[in-house]
């Protein structure tokens, strides 16, 4: 922080609730392992082993601050998740966060989701800005703990999958859905999303999903300049065209995609010294950024259009974006009688392999299919 490069997700994440906590906004974090932070990651309360004391950084900031609370909590998800949401419907001033020990363990609090946290606002006119914090992505560790499932929680997601938003509604999207979900590849945009819980003058839960990968990866990081007066969450980061990167109009594939693969992707690219596939990042995935979305697409006139994920087929968000993405190409110059196409895995019942050397297999398999430029080419 002192230099101003390098910023990692916890710092971005602890730099959050400090500027929060200053501001006097309560901010509260619990879950089975959120002190330390499953990953070793967050170490928010530290513990003399001589004396037993505790000592939270986070509550010395300075006078006047509003409290923060950062505690374990029973191995009971359905409980303390309805225990949480409760606290963000008696006081919507307080950021109130639960977290997952892993991003899997939300199937034990389903019911508090389906009932309560997706259907509130349409049953009982209940608004929380309630935030579920989910670790998820797959690294080889087998069907456990890699997802948390993105998939059922965008099919809770109420927007409508074949209408394209008007320009009105676009400016409404955040009020009028019932759902926001993340998936952030950079730090600074956990910094923002946490933010905008409070400084907004309306409440809605958020789901974010954050990757176990990118928490320590070289490459995810921010500069502090990302975090000052006039920055705002990313809904979108469209490729960056580095110097090299062809014209636009000789790109020949534009890759999209949401989360950690994007740095598989860019490794990949790289290796294949490929100058004219581009690769954005859909860092919201609902309410999906229509009104950034659609005009970038037409940036890459000749380009097909590609989602890539790290899921199985019938997982991730490829059947959240697939109809909303072709709802969007239709209002475009280029591409309104073009299709998405889909790279990832295969289908399957039990989420990810155990197998290290299948999980490597299948990552070579789905980046060879993003990265095959014979496949689906636009004639031109």
């Amino acid at each position: 922080v002192e230099d101003g490069k390098n910023i990692d997700y916890s710092t971005a994440e602890a730099l959050a609730f400090g500027t929060l906590a200053l501001e006097k906004v309560h901010v509260r974090v619990s879950g089975q392992d959120v002190e330390r932070g499953t990953f070793s990651q967050r170490h928010a309360v530290l513990h003399d082993q001589k004396t037993d004391e505790q000592y939270m950084p986070l509550r010395h900031l300075g006078d006047g601050q509003a409290p923060v609370t950062i505690c374990n909590s029973s191995l009971s998800e359905y409980g303390v998740l309805g225990f949480e949401l409760g606290y963000s419907l008696v006081d919507p001033s307080l950021l109130v966060i639960w977290e997952a020990q892993f991003g899997d363990f939300a199937n034990g609090a389903q019911i508090m989701i389906d009932q309560f946290i997706a259907s509130g606002e349409r049953k009982w006119l209940q608004r929380s800005g309630l935030v579920m914090s989910l670790p998820h992505g797959y690294d080889g560790q087998g069907p456990e703990h890699s997802s948390a499932r993105i998939e059922r929680f965008l099919q809770l997601c109420d927007d409508h999958p074949f209408i394209y938003p008007t320009p009105e509604k676009q400016a409404r999207q955040v009020q009028d859905c019932n759902l926001q979900i993340i998936y952030p590849t950079v730090p600074s945009n956990i910094f923002h999303a946490m933010r905008r819980q409070i400084h907004r003058d309306y409440r809605k839960p958020l789901v974010v999903f954050f990757s176990k990968n990118l928490l320590r990866h070289p490459q995810a990081r921010s500069s502090i300049d990302e975090f000052g007066p006039d920055t705002y969450f990313q809904r979108y980061i469209a490729e960056s065209e580095p110097e090299g990167f062809a014209a636009p109009e000789d790109v020949v594939r534009h890759i999209l995609c949401s989360g950690q693969v994007y740095y598989t992707l860019l490794a990949e690219r790289e290796k294949r010294g490929l100058k004219n596939v581009a690769i954005s990042r859909i860092e919201q995935l609902s309410p999906l950024p229509y009104d950034l979305i659609t005009p970038h697409l037409d940036r890459y006139p000749n380009a097909t259009t590609y989602w890539v994920q790290e899921e199985p087929i019938n997982n991730g968000a490829w059947t959240y974006v697939q109809p909303r993405m072709e709802t969007a190409m239709r209002e475009t110059e280029h591409h309104a009688n073009r299709r998405i196409y889909y790279a990832g895995r295969g289908p399957t019942s039990s989420v990810a392999t155990g197998s290290k050397k299948q999980h490597a297999l299948e990552i070579e398999q789905f980046c060879d299919a993003a990265f095959d430029l014979d496949a689906h080419r636009v004639e031109f």
